[in-house]
């Protein structure tokens, strides 16, 4: 019987999926990393895995909360990789309905502690949000910046879950001294070619 692996977050884990599909055949995962990810699990693991994609575009921590039951439990996860954190900074500074940090903390510790409940052997990837000069985030970078709280706190809970964090930030930071921005993060969110 093959295990899942669920893809959960935002619109960077999204990435154009295939909403009809639940499984990773063809490009139903999208064109993202979940995509890249599936590809190297299939070509690697043949038969052992499903691999799931389950971001929804402009999720914030409490939309994962909320559909959590759903979109991640119903599939018993042998593993959750989880990427969220940008839109609750970016709709706070767009629409004044993003989520506070302390706020943010609570329910994405909540969601982890029951996910653990019912699913003890659960493996977790937490993933860092990550911000770059772009169209989307250049006027007003120095709140977008306010995604590194979150991030430090994101990285905190990983170990307390005893989860897999995967630093992100500093890699984008790297790559634009090399590279041009809009091949790394197009609008300063969204992952480009090399990004």
């Amino acid at each position: 019987m093959k295990k899942n692996i669920v893809f959960f977050g935002d619109s960077i884990t999204d990435c154009s999926r295939d909403r009809n599909s639940p499984y990773t055949y063809s490009c139903s995962a999208g064109t993202g990393y979940a995509y890249m990810s599936a590809v190297h699990i299939h070509t690697n693991y043949p038969s052992e895995y499903n691999v799931i994609n389950r971001g929804i575009g402009g999720n914030r921590i409490v939309d994962l909360y909320a559909r959590i039951k759903s979109d991640v439990w119903s599939f018993e996860p042998e593993v959750l990789s989880i990427l969220i954190g940008i839109n609750d900074v970016w709709h706070e500074i767009v629409h004044k309905n993003g989520v506070e940090l302390d706020r943010f903390v609570n329910v994405y510790r909540t969601m982890l502690k029951e996910t653990k409940e019912r699913f003890p052997n659960v493996k977790l990837i937490i993933m860092e949000p990550f911000v770059i000069k772009g169209s989307a985030t250049e006027e007003k970078y120095d709140e977008f910046l306010e995604i590194k709280k979150y991030a430090k706190e994101i990285k905190k809970i990983a170990k307390e879950f005893d989860a897999t964090f995967i630093p992100l930030q500093d890699k984008f930071d790297e790559l634009i001294k090399t590279h041009d921005p809009y091949y790394v993060l197009a609008d300063g969110v969204h992952p480009n070619f090399v990004g």
